[in-house]
């Protein structure tokens, strides 16, 4: 994929990710902030399927934005085929695994497994 296409993707999810913290941060303003820190509540927030879409694509895009980031700030540091193709794969291994790891939890938290 070009550089340029990259940059897209990469200013795209910064965009896209702000308008999803902006719902994060309207739903917690309306529960009233200490009490939508109580267990029980984030808890009943996961189990709300509307709201775990939410979580799961702030989950995605802040990842791409910032392991993409990442990668660029790499980049500028150092050339050549080899460390690129290194810092890009190890930048998009990582960021798999974040997703993962963050979608185990939100995905374990909605069916009540904690």
């Amino acid at each position: 994929m070009r550089e340029s296409h990259i940059m897209k993707i990469h200013y795209l999810t910064a965009l896209v990710a702000v308008g999803f913290v902006i719902i994060h941060i309207m739903v917690r303003v309306m529960q009233g902030f200490s009490d939508s820190l109580l267990f029980d509540n984030v808890i009943a927030n996961y189990k709300s399927i509307p709201y775990a879409i939410v979580l799961e694509a702030m989950l995605i895009l802040i990842s791409v934005h910032g392991f993409n980031g990442l990668r660029i700030i790499l980049l500028e540091i150092k050339q050549g085929r080899v460390y690129e193709n290194a810092v890009t794969y190890g930048c998009l291994a990582a960021m798999i695994i974040l997703i993962a790891y963050g979608s185990r939890t939100i995905i374990m938290a909605s069916m009540g497994m904690v």
